[in-house]
């Protein structure tokens, strides 16, 4: 019996010493720092720990660099490279060769028209034909005539007058038929329409079967081409921006669909006219295509001054990217964080961010903001 409550003792004596032995190997300072608690503060801005020490500060260094205007804008044709394709000779379309968005050269047939109109003008090129026969004809009789003084002079002169008249409805007659497109020598009521340039099919307004021409319902505009090796950048530039543009000034374009590719182009118009509704101007820049700038694309474009500017200095580890904005962490009060809204410049070497607006040359910021974005997330 005393054997038994012997080794009872014993075990309970091991159960106490294992029970120790975990509480000691889970206490809190002999392993990782445990992870800091979220304290709500009914300020979304403001993060709020128990523990500030686990995110350490630092103090904003500052870059001297040329002054930027960064603008958005999108990408236009030059409309001085813009054509529209227009049919002269009114009727129905029978043919089309080319549609939106070909690239097609000078010369090349776009459509075919049948027109009514071919006939009409063929018919007074015909007339005017044999009435410059006829009026040729009387011109020599008469010449021979005086020349033997059967006539006087004035007869001769009233026919080559003639003559004349016959001459100048012929070639009037001709270059009708030239400006529908139809060959003299090979009448047909099936009209061709060519392109005028090289370059792209920006709009059609013409389908097969659709009436085709100047005096005809519908569009006049049967294609408009326009010649995409060099566009505009049409920017939105604030009234209080304006004087740190100029025309010939030089500006870095930027493509939301390329952003490791950097353009350059030239300011060439600064408008006039400021939209009332947000007091900006357009800005025109012109700039070389080399074959991914597509009408409509978003760019950024910016502008840099002679003058020079301090900005401040991060890590880039301190920015923080959330919904589509950056933001820092600045010291907030008794253990607290205020989240700032910045706006970041270039990324410079050694990870580093530079700031072009939201904080101050000196200003304290959080180095690493990975903890405090689960922080901010929890919160």
């Amino acid at each position: 019996m005393i054997k038994k409550t012997s080794f009872i003792a014993l075990s309970c004596v091991a159960v106490l010493i294992a029970v120790s032995a975990c509480k000691k190997e889970f206490t809190p300072g002999d392993g990782a720092p445990p992870t800091p608690q979220v304290v709500p503060t009914g300020d979304m801005s403001l993060v709020s720990v128990d523990k500030p020490q686990l995110f350490p500060l630092v103090a904003a260094d500052s870059r001297e660099a040329a002054a930027e205007l960064n603008v958005t804008g999108s990408v236009f044709p030059d409309v001085a490279r813009e054509i529209p394709v227009i049919s002269l000779a009114n009727g129905r379309v029978v043919d089309i060769k080319a549609r939106l968005d070909d690239y097609v050269k000078k010369g090349d047939l776009l459509l075919k028209v049948q027109s009514p109109d071919v006939s009409g003008a063929f018919d007074v090129y015909l007339k005017a034909v044999n009435d410059e026969k006829l009026a040729n004809k009387a011109f020599i009789r008469a010449k021979t005539l005086y020349d033997h003084g059967a006539i006087a002079q004035a007869v001769l002169e009233q026919a080559e007058d003639t003559e004349n008249d016959a001459k100048a409805d012929l070639t009037a007659a001709e270059e009708s038929l030239k400006t529908l497109g139809v060959d003299k020598d090979h009448p047909s009521n099936v009209v061709n329409v060519y392109a005028p340039i090289s370059g792209t099919i920006i709009a059609q307004n013409v389908t097969q079967a659709a009436a085709a021409g100047v005096s005809l319902s519908g569009s006049a505009t049967a294609f408009t081409i326009a010649d995409l090796s060099s566009v505009w950048i049409i920017c939105d530039v604030y009234e209080s921006d304006i004087a740190k543009i100029k025309v010939g000034q030089s500006a870095k374009i930027q493509l939301n669909a390329y952003p490791d590719k950097v353009l350059t182009g030239r300011v060439s118009d600064i408008g006039p006219i400021l939209d009332p509704s947000i007091r900006t101007a357009k800005v025109r820049i012109e700039i070389p295509n080399p074959g991914i700038l597509k009408l409509g694309m978003f760019v950024t474009a910016t502008f840099s001054s002679q003058g020079k500017e301090v900005h401040p200095v991060v890590p880039a580890p301190a920015v923080l990217h959330l919904h589509d904005r950056d933001w820092v962490f600045i010291p907030g009060g008794d253990k607290q964080f205020k989240r700032v809204e910045v706006r970041p410049g270039a990324i410079l070497p050694g990870d580093n961010q530079e700031i072009l607006s939201g904080i101050a040359v000196g200003q304290k910021v959080v180095s690493n903001v990975l903890q405090l974005e689960a922080t901010l997330e929890a919160q």
